[in-house]
């Protein structure tokens, strides 16, 4: 069996949400304890993402958690009580982080932004995740809300972005965020989940040019 260990996908998580898994794990009565407990639901966390990333929403299951993981059901069931509480928390700290430096201008921070969205989903798990959200989301209202916080977060940076450019004279008043994120957004989607085009330089750089001019004429 070639796929990855669990032990050995822990690695690949990043540190915030490395933190958000040690902020949630249990107070044990010891040191040697309380490493445990967060080992384990670090381990399962992994395991959980791994396998959302082959199966998708519909095909994971605690059993296969527990088979893959080598951690005991009583145990996964002792810190998440259903399949869904398992599922949604591993959705919930798969999120990017939106956050863009000041770069100086407002072309250079759209395509840092967009450059942020490509690095998520050029990333095959998470890429294979979020499709498969996307549709289940249609019919469970936890994952549309998990969605929404998401599509909250990149608005709120593009708030921040054309807010910055507003203060350096390049807007004469803010952004509706929401248009501007679709603007970057909405092309990078239909290339990676649709067409499967490559997400060039030279199309990120059409998609922020295209989106930096509609945005000077909505103002």
């Amino acid at each position: 069996d070639r796929r990855p260990n669990a032990a050995a996908f822990v690695l690949t998580l990043t540190n915030e949400q490395a933190g958000k898994m040690e902020k949630k794990s249990p107070i044990g009565t010891t040191g040697n304890l309380d490493l445990r407990v967060r080992h384990s639901r670090e381990v399962v966390m992994a395991t959980t993402y791994h396998l959302l990333s082959e199966e998708g929403l519909a095909g994971l299951t605690v059993d296969a958690v527990a088979r893959r993981s080598g951690v005991a059901k009583t145990t996964i069931y002792r810190h998440w009580p259903s399949r869904e509480a398992l599922l949604l928390d591993a959705c919930a700290q798969m999120g990017p982080d939106f956050d863009v430096p000041d770069g100086g201008s407002f072309a250079h921070d759209l395509r840092a932004l967009a450059s942020r969205v490509i690095e998520q989903l050029l990333s095959g798990p998470y890429a294979a995740i979020l499709l498969s959200m996307m549709d289940s989301a249609e019919r469970n209202p936890d994952l549309a809300a998990l969605l929404s916080a998401a599509q909250t977060k990149l608005a709120e940076a593009v708030r921040t972005i054309s807010s910055r450019a507003q203060a350096r004279g390049e807007l004469r008043r803010p952004l509706e965020p929401s248009d501007v994120a679709a603007l970057v957004v909405g092309p990078l989607l239909y290339r990676r989940l649709f067409s499967r085009e490559p997400l060039s330089e030279g199309f990120l750089s059409v998609v922020v040019e295209h989106a930096v001019g509609l945005a000077g004429k909505m103002n």
